[in-house]
């Protein structure tokens, strides 16, 4: 019977589909099936012929294969390799290179004889790469084919490089890489412009060919690509979705790349569900927007006519059902976003007391604030309550260098304005003029350009703030230093982040937390910025009673919003304060037209915003409720 309910469950998927809780719990997973096969070759005295992937996806799976190495004595001297792919042109020692990741991430930490290792040459002249691609399938052909071939899969749902319009028996070749797979790489490259076009990949006729595949994916951010490839037809478009046709293949998941099957996104459609409130108002939210209706429209037979049968036969009838969640969703809608003074409370997001409070806005990156609740900040303060802004990061990888020679040449004019020696900051000046001529893709900035670059996001923060009504008194530059690497890549949370932020939060014993809770962020400042602040929230809890009466609201930034079965509460904003909210956003000058890391959109980050919130008030609008200009959506995070 479980296994019934199990392909019931299923029925959409169309490949073996394994999901756990975690990314952690999932690698670890992968790592001792690699493991277990590597064992089992070595006992019949066997190659184990693996083929790798490379990206963000598969690290901890390489780090828990170092562990077990080291600690549990796997040895790799009967494993050969060959990886899935390479950039074109590439130099090997380059840091963009694969051959550099899999060194830092796996076989320099590990037994494996060099010569076993097989990584797509991207320094070849291209009248050879034909000839080489050749022989690369000839070597995995000669040692009987792969073992197990370990896949991520791209936003485009490429897998290796095969990109949409790739061919089902497709070998390994040159191939032109699409156009977001470059703009998702750019964060290594120090640019869209500096990735290359190019690449080596294998093809998904070779991949096809692996006696066992597995494909990897993390977090929500992939989520509406894993629906594809899973649950979609089979499509040139969508590279993934061949896998389809092999009974060898796995996709290994955890919750959040899982979320849009139809088993978890909408359950109700293929099972029987246990009818949670918080599940019910999904449901009904889905249903008012598939039969386009607003709530209190919806009828008996849209229910069962949807797979909602049994809500209505057990919660019913179904007007009951609408005015309930009709009613939910309106009391997420206030003007008062830290509470009515002097009002019933009960069916308000905020409480009405203390009728002024201390409120801390947190925010990652030095422009969070007002992109991500702007109209929420201003309102705060114009509501009298005693508001802190706090900037958790300086920011400063995100400033173009132009800028830079800019700010700096004015510092040169003004202090000769005013009689001051300006021949030291010429020399530094000129440094800088030297370095960027020369500047790398990724390269470290001198210490001298990063803290111009700094100056100028806090700077631009400060105007921000100002702007919403804050004194000075009130704006923190927190410089957390797990970020001040320089670089991309940030080093780990210690206790000096927990700690800085402890001694804040102490010394303005908030009522109100607002914190960023966008964990898809592309850069992942967000998340880690985020369980940075819950951390010091936690080790306070143990000591100080203020903390109990602290509430922590979560703003999303410029690239999701929460859905709206998940909005606890909603401040519409007017077009007046949209214009304000716009005016706080313009401060951020260094981020305006088009910023270093801009992401997928094209839009300005005001422009993103913008419509953001007048999407979320038209989603409000058309379930039946008020119609405003437009909202910011918080959604409260119990700890």
């Amino acid at each position: 019977m479980a296994r019934l309910n199990l392909l019931e469950e299923t029925r959409f998927e169309k490949l073996a589909v394994k999901v756990y809780p975690d990314q952690k719990t999932a690698s670890v997973t992968v790592a001792k099936r690699i493991a277990d096969l590597i064992r089992a070759k070595q006992q019949k005295g066997e190659k184990t012929v693996l083929g790798l992937a490379t990206g963000v996806t598969p690290i901890a799976v390489y780090a828990e294969l170092v562990r077990l190495h080291k600690e549990e004595g796997l040895s790799f001297q009967n494993v050969i390799t060959f990886n899935l792919d390479e950039y074109y042109p590439m130099k090997p020692t380059a840091a963009q290179s694969y051959v550099t990741f899999m060194n830092e991430n796996l076989f320099n930490h590990i037994d494996i004889n060099k010569n076993n290792i097989h990584v797509p040459d991207g320094t070849l002249k291209q009248e050879y790469i034909q000839a080489y691609c050749y022989e690369y399938e000839q070597k995995i052909t000669a040692l009987g084919g792969l073992d197990m071939q370990i896949l991520g899969i791209g936003r485009t749902g490429h897998i290796g490089f095969n990109e949409p319009g790739s061919a089902p028996n497709s070998g390994t070749r040159l191939v032109t890489l699409d156009d977001l797979t470059r703009n998702d790489a750019s964060r290594d490259f120090g640019g869209k412009e500096k990735v290359p076009t190019k690449a080596i990949t294998m093809g998904v006729g070779t991949i096809f060919k692996a006696r066992e595949i597995i494909l990897m994916a993390w977090s929500q951010k992939k989520a509406p690509i894993i629906k594809k490839a899973v649950e979609g037809e089979i499509s040139g478009e969508v590279p993934a979705t061949y896998l389809q046709l092999s009974d060898h293949v796995e996709f290994i998941l955890d919750e959040g790349a899982a979320s849009a099957l139809t088993r978890f996104d909408t359950p109700w459609l293929v099972k029987d569900c246990e009818w949670t409130n918080s599940l019910k108002k999904k449901a009904v939210i889905w249903l008012a927007g598939a039969v386009n209706k607003p709530i209190l429209k919806l009828t008996e037979d849209d229910y069962n006519n949807h797979g909602m049968a049994q809500l209505a036969v057990e919660q019913g009838p179904a007007y009951d059902i609408n005015i309930d969640i009709f009613n939910q969703i309106q009391h997420t809608i206030t003007g008062w976003p830290g509470g009515k003074p002097n009002a019933d409370d009960s069916q308000r997001p905020e409480r009405a007391n203390p009728a002024k409070k201390r409120s801390i806005v947190f925010s990652p990156h030095p422009d969070d604030d007002v992109i991500s609740m702007g109209g929420t900040f201003i309102r705060l303060v114009d509501q009298g309550h005693d508001v802190h802004v706090a900037y958790q990061t300086s920011g400063n990888t995100a400033v173009w260098d132009d800028d830079v020679l800019r700010y700096m040449e004015f510092a040169i004019d003004f202090n000769n304005s005013i009689g001051d020696d300006v021949t030291h900051l010429k020399g530094i000046y000129e440094d800088m003029r030297k370095f960027f001529l020369t500047k790398q893709p990724n390269q470290v900035d001198t210490p001298e350009v990063r803290d111009v670059k700094g100056f100028i996001r806090k700077s631009e923060a400060i105007s921000g703030a100002r702007y919403a009504g804050l004194h000075d008194d009130h704006i923190h530059f927190m410089a957390l230093p797990f970020y001040e690497t320089g670089k991309t890549q940030k080093a780990k949370v210690d206790e000096a982040d927990i700690q800085q932020t402890i001694d804040l939060l102490q010394a303005i014993k908030p009522h109100q937390i607002f914190a960023a809770g966008d964990f898809a962020d592309p850069h992942g400042t967000h998340i880690v910025c985020f369980n940075i602040i819950l951390a010091a929230l936690k080790r306070l809890q143990l000591t100080e009673d203020w903390v109990k009466d602290c509430w922590l609201w979560m703003y999303r930034g410029a690239w999701h919003e929460f859905a709206t079965h998940e909005i606890e509460m909603a401040v519409p904003l007017s077009p007046q304060e949209v214009t304000r909210k716009r005016n706080a956003i313009f401060k951020h000058q260094s981020q305006k037209d088009l910023p270093v890391f801009p992401g997928d959109d094209a839009r300005e980050f005001w422009v993103r915003a913008e419509d953001r919130n007048r999407e979320t008030a038209l989603r409000y609008d058309k379930l039946g409720l008020s119609e405003y200009e437009a909202m910011e959506a918080f959604v409260r995070y119990k700890f």
